[in-house]
């Protein structure tokens, strides 16, 4: 009984609150993987390779080409680096503000791919050359005749598809628990009905012992009395 009035006031293992903690998890676990990837793959491009030496993978459909984007992802918007930089300190802001009320495994997870991504770029453009909020970023992949990215660019691209997917069919971030409401109210009432069960009999309910008393029965001798027999007797002798 405790149990359940514990459960039903969102105490339980499975109330909203930590729903919340298990999306919020999920948001910052996947956005710090993609942060890391980011990271050590452009540490490791920037060591290794040079400027305009692409390295195939599969002839030149599929290529690491290193390059210096000073613009967006994909390489859009490259003379206002320190405008994209301040819009993506904003994207940060607010995601990690808006994750921490998530109840939706699907949302932390694309929220996490962009909020990663949009870490990966703004660290490069904080701390690479030519300076602070103006720093260009780091991209390598190429495919085709597809504008050049990185890893950053990758998780938000797909983070971005799968959000606009969940909004698409419907799929509300901050989803309410699946209770019951007539449920709810039935295991109120028998909480109530058990809760009165259990109160004491009042004063005025008449116990068991108090609906008959041994004035209340009439035997059958009390019909008639002594004196009645005397009087047959007197008559009888009149006669």
């Amino acid at each position: 009984m405790t149990g359940e009035r514990t459960r039903s006031q969102g105490g339980g293992p499975g109330d909203g609150s930590g729903r919340r903690v298990n999306r919020t998890l999920i948001l910052a676990v996947i956005a710090v993987v993609v942060l890391a990837l980011d990271i050590i793959t452009k540490v490791i491009v920037v060591a290794e390779m040079t400027p305009g030496r692409p390295v195939p993978l599969i002839g030149d459909d599929i290529r690491f080409a290193l390059i210096r984007n000073p613009g967006a992802a994909f390489s859009m918007a490259t003379g206002m680096t320190w405008v994209l930089t301040i819009v993506a300190l904003l994207v940060v802001a607010g995601i990690i503000r808006y994750g921490s009320r998530l109840t939706s495994a699907w949302w932390a997870v694309g929220l996490g791919l962009v909020l990663g991504g949009a870490l990966g770029n703004l660290v490069d453009r904080i701390f690479r050359a030519p300076g602070p909020l103006e720093g260009h970023v780091v991209d390598f992949i190429a495919v085709g005749s597809f504008p050049v990215f990185n890893l950053a660019d990758s998780g938000i691209t797909v983070g971005a598809i799968l959000l606009a997917a969940l909004a698409l069919f419907g799929v509300e971030p901050q989803q309410r628990p699946a209770d019951d409401p007539a449920g709810d109210g039935a295991a109120a009432q028998d909480g109530a009905a058990s809760a009165a069960s259990a109160e004491p009999p009042g004063e005025d309910e008449p116990s068991g012992a108090d609906t008959t008393g041994p004035d209340d029965t009439t035997g059958p001798d009390d019909t008639t009395g002594p004196h009645d027999t005397t009087e047959g007797k007197d008559l009888r002798r009149d006669a």
